[in-house]
C-alpha cells in the first residue's frame, strides 16, 4: 500500500514538472530562433523575480489568480467549463463596492457585508448559466461567455454619474463612491510594499475548497457526476441539481477574486479595475490539476512570469516572450497530464495482470488466445 501511494505521488508530480520543462524548452527554441540567448534570459528572470519587491508583487498578484483558479476548478470537477469567472468577479466587485461605499458602519461589520455581497452577486450571475443548462440545454461555455459581455454592459450602465458612479472632476474618471477607511482591510508590512491581507482569506478559501470536495458527501457526489453522469444518477444523485449548485459555488468563489484589489488597494471600482483574471484562472486551474496546493503553485508561477517580464524588457528582450512561456506551459500541461494518465493506466493494468498471473488466474488476453 505504501508503494502504491508513493507511485501516485510521483505520477502526480511528474505531470506539472514535465509541463514546466516542456514550456521552457519551447521558449528556449523560440529565443534561439529569434537570435536571443535563452539561458541568459532565464537567469535574468530568476534574478529579477527573486528581488524582495518582486516577491511582494508576486504574492499580491497570485492572490486573485489563486481564487480565480479555485472558481474554475469547482466547475472542472464536474466537467463544467465556467468561462464566465471574469464577468462574475467584475460584476460582483462592482456591486460590492457600491454597497460598501453607501454604508458607514464599523469595519468589523462592513467588511463581511462587502465580501458576502460579492459572493452573492457572483453566485447569482453564475446561476443563470447553470439554470439555462439544466432547463434549456444551453452549453455553459456559450452562456458564460455571453454573460461576460452582459456583465460589462451592466457595469457600464450603472457606473455613470448620477446612478452608482461618481465622476472625479480632476481626472474626469468615473468610479463608485470610495469605501470608508473603516472598511479598508489590513496589510502585512514589509520592507518594500505591503502584502495584501486578503491573502489570508484566499488561503482559507483553499482549505474550504479541499474540505468540501474531498471530505463531504456533497463533494463525493460532485466528483461522481463529473466522472459519469449516468452512474451518479443511477446512484441516486440529482444531476441537474448538482449542476446548478456547482455553478453557484463557482460563482461565489469568483466573487472573492476582486476583493483583494477592492479592500486592500483601490477601495473603489472604476474603469481601471483589473480584467482578464478569470481567463488566467483557467490556465492556473489546469496547471494545478484542480488541486488547491497545485493551484497555489500555478498562481505563483503565473505571477512570477509576469513580474519577470519586466526584467527581460530592461535588457532588450521582447516582453511578449513571457506570453510564449505561459502559452507553452498551458499546452505542455494538457500533453503532459495525458501522457502521465496513460502511463499510469498502463502500469495499473500490468500490475493487475501480474497479480492475476501470480494467483494462477488467466487474464482476458490469455482467455482469448486459448
Amino acid at each position: 500500500m505504501k508503494k502504491f501511494d508513493k507511485d501516485r505521488v510521483l505520477l502526480g508530480l511528474a505531470a506539472p514538472v514535465l509541463a514546466v520543462v516542456g514550456g521552457l524548452i519551447v521558449t528556449a527554441l523560440v529565443l534561439l530562433a529569434s537570435g536571443k540567448e535563452p539561458f541568459h534570459a532565464f537567469h535574468l528572470m530568476m534574478t529579477y523575480g527573486g528581488k524582495s519587491d518582486s516577491q511582494v508583487y508576486i504574492l499580491n498578484k497570485a492572490t486573485p489568480y489563486y481564487l480565480s483558479g479555485l472558481a474554475v476548478a469547482i466547475g472542472f470537477r464536474m466537467n463544467l467549463f465556467n468561462i464566465g469567472v471574469d464577468g462574475q468577479y467584475r460584476i460582483a466587485a462592482f456591486f460590492a463596492a457600491a454597497v460598501g461605499g453607501a454604508m458607514s458602519i464599523p469595519g468589523v461589520i462592513q467588511i463581511p457585508v462587502i465580501v458576502l455581497t460579492a459572493m452573492a452577486v457572483g453566485a447569482a450571475w453564475a446561476a443563470i448559466a447553470g439554470v439555462l443548462k439544466v432547463t434549456r440545454g444551453v452549453s455553459e461555455v456559450i452562456s458564460t461567455i455571453m454573460l461576460n459581455s452582459i456583465a460589462g454592459i451592466v457595469i457600464g450602465y450603472f457606473l455613470q454619474d448620477g446612478r452608482l458612479g461618481v465622476t472625479n472632476k480632476q481626472s474626469l474618471s468615473t468610479s463608485t463612491k470610495p469605501l470608508p477607511s473603516s472598511s479598508h482591510l489590513f496589510n502585512f508590512t514589509t520592507q518594500t510594499d505591503p502584502v495584501y491581507g486578503f491573502i489570508v482569506f484566499a488561503g482559507l478559501a483553499g482549505v474550504v475548497y479541499w474540505f468540501v470536495l474531498s471530505r463531504t458527501r456533497f463533494g463525493f457526489d460532485l466528483r461522481a457526476v463529473g466522472r459519469s453522469e449516468s452512474a451518479a444518477q443511477a446512484g441516486g444523485v440529482d444531476v441537474k441539481k448538482m449542476v446548478v449548485i456547482s455553478m453557484v459555488l463557482s460563482g461565489a468563489m469568483a466573487g472573492l477574486v476582486g476583493m483583494a484589489t477592492l479592500l486592500n488597494d483601490a477601495h473603489q471600482y472604476s474603469t481601471e479595475f483589473p480584467t482578464g483574471i478569470g481567463f488566467t484562472g483557467i490556465a492556473v486551474a489546469l496547471l494545478g490539476r484542480n488541486n488547491p496546493i497545485g493551484i497555489a503553485i500555478g498562481a505563483l508561477l503565473w505571477a512570477f512570469l509576469e513580474r519577470a517580464s519586466n526584467g527581460l524588457e530592461f535588457e532588450g528582450y521582447d516582453k511578449e516572450i513571457v506570453g510564449v512561456i505561459q502559452g507553452a506551459i498551458v499546452l505542455a500541461v494538457v500533453i503532459a497530464y495525458e501522457l502521465v494518465r496513460r502511463y499510469g493506466l498502463t502500469r495499473q493494468q500490468r500490475q493487475v495482470g501480474a497479480e492475476l498471473a501470480a494467483a494462477g488466474t488467466p487474464t482476458k488476453q490469455q482467455e482469448v488466445t486459448a
